[in-house]
């Protein structure tokens, strides 16, 4: 069921504190980390605690959801100082966009440039 944590989601097991993450920031409906394989100094998932498969599912369901989502994401922006410089906040929605873990998750990025468009 949507919103509802799943067995087999790695998120979902990091919000239930069974895998370990470096947390940098938790809410009552958020969690962000940093990611294990980071592509720029700063690179940090901003995941909702309830279970989404990706974002448009999330924002059909739960708009205002996602919205924390967004609002932590820029709130981790400003804690890691790059806010100042500039950031990048992308959802990989479905697995030709690069999506490998379906539980919806923001990935800000920042600490260098970034080319447009993506690659």
């Amino acid at each position: 069921m949507a919103g509802e944590p799943q067995a087999d989601c790695l998120f979902c097991k990091i919000v239930a504190g069974e895998v370990p993450a470096t947390i940098v920031r938790e809410t009552e409906t958020v969690v962000a980390f940093r990611d294990i394989n980071p592509q720029a100094p700063t690179h940090v998932l901003v995941i909702p605690r309830a279970h989404y498969p990706d974002a448009a599912s999330l924002a059909a369901a739960e708009p205002a959801l996602a919205a924390d989502v967004l609002r932590e994401a820029g709130e981790v922006a400003a804690e890691e100082k790059a806010d100042g410089t500039g950031y990048r906040i992308v959802f990989n929605t479905g697995s030709g966009a690069g999506q490998t873990v379906f539980h919806a998750h923001a990935h800000l990025l920042g600490g260098r440039g970034f080319a447009w468009p993506p690659g």
